[in-house]
């Protein structure tokens, strides 16, 4: 083995993974390291454009910033997004190659492992170490001939791999001892220790079991990591973060929470807000109440329009907006509030056109190219209420299908730096859409929204504080992460396997 890098896999999916990756990512910079993430391939719906206009995986964004650097397409040079319950859009190096049933996508992978092992390589060779994330389980032995991304990858990257479980689901050293005896003996080999993740309880209780798996499997345990609170963005949308309610603040915010939602990152700036209280809402019941209503972005609009009718949850969105109450679309959430969307070619959707909800006059046509990029957007007219934010830049970025044919009852409120809009409201001002992910981060946006929503509640407009330094935040939290994860594990021992000395 190199002695360069280190992987991550787990005995199931949404074990913890990204999140101790994004730790050791944290620790390892901490202590002077040039480290980088990689994960070969990705299934999520939660994406980043980077710098250059290339699409990756949210959660190696993520780790790139817990290590201090600018994402890149190598740190995640497969991306799969779903589309449906059967299709998944298959991203290469930031770029969609097209879209692919499972058993498709099954015979097409061993094309790419070439790909990923190049992309490796170069990324190993320009920093000191790399923290490699596997997806699953390594055990999925009827995926093994067609494997990217587990043991296959710890093979093309000579990594050693540290096995995490997940105690907080039940059965975390059955999961371990059949994880590792479901592996081939060369790649039982590569096993050099394992983690145990999502405690909560007394440790001392835990210890017999500890000392048990060592003796069965002949592998250390490196440490038992705790439940934590570091508030960490979320991979996909397995994320507890979807069902949970956070906030005490006099207003209420509601995000649709959609089939395919993607990106629902955005909200998590908007979740801090001292003034607010942040839910997702699933059922028509969960819109109650709410001051502000939020369309996030989706994989699939025209289906996910279609599945929000089935559900019953157009028609109080409609009457809330029809009524005065601030209702915001971000991406596909944006396409639709508009008249009409029409994807004859199938590019998301297998309904070649729907009715949007008429609330913002746009139309939306669906082309096979796509648009990924960051950018910034200048605040440019719209409502009264956003006039103390005029000429003012908010920066994200954009990944969406679609471009929309702007109505004269389109008021567009936010254009980039050659006037193209990036975001449009109704004639009233109360309905607002744009292109733009993560526009809620740097807070002034959200101090805009707050205090229209207090006015309209009949509430003191600056009675509430302003939005906390998002991104003071966010670095804050990588810290607390590494702390945890620094007291949990044997970090000695865990440089050794890095070093190639166990």
């Amino acid at each position: 083995m190199r002695g360069k890098c280190i992987m991550l896999q787990g005995t199931g999916s949404s074990v913890g993974k990204s999140m101790l990756c994004a730790g050791l990512c944290r620790v390892f910079r901490q202590d002077g390291l040039r480290v980088a993430p990689f994960k070969s391939q990705n299934m999520a719906l939660n994406s980043f454009a980077t710098r250059e206009g290339l699409e990756i995986g949210r959660a190696q964004a993520v780790q790139a910033q817990a290590a201090g650097l600018e994402p890149v397409a190598a740190m995640n040079p497969i991306l799969l997004k779903p589309t449906g319950d059967r299709h998944s859009q298959v991203i290469c190096m930031g770029r969609p190659i097209g879209s692919m049933t499972a058993m498709e996508y099954h015979l097409y992978k061993p094309r790419l492992r070439t790909l990923v092992k190049q992309t490796y390589d170069v990324l190993e060779a320009q920093y000191d170490a790399v923290v490699i994330e596997g997806a699953g389980s390594p055990a999925e032995i009827n995926l093994r001939e067609g494997d990217l991304v587990n043991m296959w990858m710890a093979e093309a990257a000579d990594a050693p791999v540290v096995l995490v479980g997940d105690i907080d689901c039940g059965g975390v050293f059955a999961a371990l001892y059949g994880t590792v005896m479901l592996l081939e003996p060369n790649e039982r080999a590569r096993v050099k220790g394992l983690i145990i993740n999502k405690f909560r309880g007394d440790l001392a209780i835990l210890e017999p079991g500890l000392r048990m798996i060592e003796d069965r499997l002949g592998i250390p345990v490196l440490g038992v990591v705790p439940w934590t609170d570091a508030d960490i963005e979320d991979e996909d949308s397995v994320s507890r973060r979807l069902t949970a309610q956070t906030g005490a603040g006099e207003i209420t915010v509601a995000v649709v929470r959609l089939k395919h939602i993607s990106n629902f990152t955005d909200f998590q700036a908007l979740s801090l807000h001292p003034g607010v209280t942040l839910k997702y809402a699933l059922a028509p019941e969960d819109l109650a109440g709410a001051d502000v209503i939020i369309l996030p972005g989706t994989k699939n609009t025209i289906g996910d329009l279609n599945d929000l009718k089935r559900r019953g949850m157009l028609a109080p969105i409609v009457r809330h907006a029809r009524a005065g109450g601030l209702l915001a679309g971000v991406c596909g959430g944006f396409q639709m509030l508009g008249n009409a969307l029409r994807d004859p070619e199938g590019v998301e959707s297998d309904a070649p056109e729907a009715a949007g909800l008429g609330l913002i006059d746009i139309e939306v046509s669906f082309h096979a190219e796509k648009r990924t990029a960051q950018a910034t957007g200048a605040v440019c007219g719209g409502p009264d209420w956003l006039a103390g934010l005029r000429g003012a830049g908010i920066a994200g970025y954009e990944i969406h299908n679609g471009e929309n044919a702007y109505g004269p009852g389109a008021r567009v409120w936010l254009a980039d730096g050659a006037g193209r809009p990036l975001g449009a409201c109704n004639t009233a001002g109360n309905v607002l859409g744009t292109y733009l992910h993560g526009l809620f981060d740097d807070g002034r946006l959200s101090d805009a929204l707050i205090r229209r929503a207090r006015a309209i509640k009949g509430l003191p407009e600056d009675g509430a504080a302003p939005a906390p330094d998002f991104a003071a935040y966010r670095e804050a939290q990588f810290d607390k992460l590494a702390d945890v994860v620094r007291a949990s594990l044997d970090m000695e021992k865990v440089y050794r396997i890095l070093r190639n000395e166990e």
